[in-house]
C-alpha cells in the first residue's frame, strides 16, 4: 500500500520528535484504520503494478539516527494505474526500515510482482507503507485487477462507510455500505475483493461486481 499524504505528514512528524527528543529504542506499533482498496486506490497519488528488482539500506547523508533509515526498493514498472501526472519512469520506491513507523518488507530475491499505492514525497521519492495498498500481485482477484484499470476511479467521488455493528445505516445516496469486517471479521472479504463502489448515472453510489457491465450486477445499498 503507497502511503496516503496524511499518513506520509504524521509518519514525518513522528520521525522529527523521534530526533528531537534523542530516543533511542524503536516505537511500538503502527496503526492504520481499515480501508476498502478502492479507498487506498482513491486517496494514492500513484499507483503501479511493479516487480521488485532489488533492496538496499539508504540514510540521509545529514543524519545518523537509525530511525531516519529507509529501505529502498528498486522496482520495474510492468503498468501504472494511476500517477500519470506525478511520475514517468518510477526506478525505486521508499519504505521504514522499522515495522513500527509502518514499513513493509517485499520480496526483493524472486522477483516479485506486487500491486503498490504510493505518494510522492516533496524530493520525489515514491513512499509506500503499511497503511498502503500493497499487495502480491497474484494475490489479487480477477475483479480487483479489472476494478483497477477504470471502476475504482470512476467511484472516488463515493463514500465507503465501514460497518463494525449491525446498526450501521446509510447516511446518503453517495455512500455504498462496506460489511466485510461485521459480516466476516475481515478486511479481505467478498466485498473487497469482488466490488467496486460507483457512481451511477442518477448520482447515487452502490456496490459493483466485476463482471459484463449489465443492470443486474449492481446492488442495492443494503445488501452485503
Amino acid at each position: 500500500m503507497a502511503m496516503s499524504q496524511e499518513r506520509s505528514v504524521h509518519l514525518g512528524l513522528w520521525m522529527l520528535l523521534l530526533l528531537g527528543a534523542g530516543v533511542e529504542e524503536a516505537v511500538e506499533g503502527c496503526s492504520c484504520h481499515p480501508a476498502h482498496p478502492q479507498q487506498l486506490f482513491c486517496s494514492a497519488e500513484i499507483v503501479i503494478r511493479a516487480k521488485i528488482s532489488g533492496e538496499k539500506i539508504v540514510s540521509p547523508s545529514n543524519s545518523s539516527s537509525p530511525y531516519m533509515k529507509m529501505i529502498q526498493y528498486g522496482v520495474k514498472m510492468i503498468k501504472m494505474f494511476k500517477g500519470f501526472d506525478r511520475a514517468k519512469d518510477i526506478q525505486y520506491v521508499y519504505t521504514p526500515v522499522f515495522s513500527s513507523l509502518c514499513g513493509v518488507k517485499l520480496d526483493a530475491n524472486n522477483k516479485a510482482g506486487y500491486l503498490l499505492s504510493a505518494s510522492m514525497w516533496r524530493d520525489g521519492r515514491i513512499s509506500i507503507g503499511q497503511c498502503d495498498l500493497v499487495e502480491s500481485w497474484d494475490n489479487l482477484s480477477l475483479s480487483q485487477r479489472k476494478n483497477l484499470n477504470y471502476r475504482y476511479q470512476m467511484g472516488c467521488e463515493c463514500r465507503i462507510n465501514t460497518c463494525y455493528t449491525v446498526l450501521c445505516a446509510s447516511t446518503g445516496e453517495n455512500e455504498c455500505l462496506w460489511t466485510d469486517w461485521l459480516l466476516d471479521n475481515s478486511l479481505n472479504g467478498e466485498q473487497a475483493r469482488q466490488y467496486a463502489c460507483i457512481r451511477r448515472s442518477d448520482m447515487s453510489c452502490s456496490w459493483y461486481r466485476g463482471g459484463p457491465a449489465s443492470e443486474k450486477d449492481f446492488m442495492d445499498m443494503t445488501d452485503p
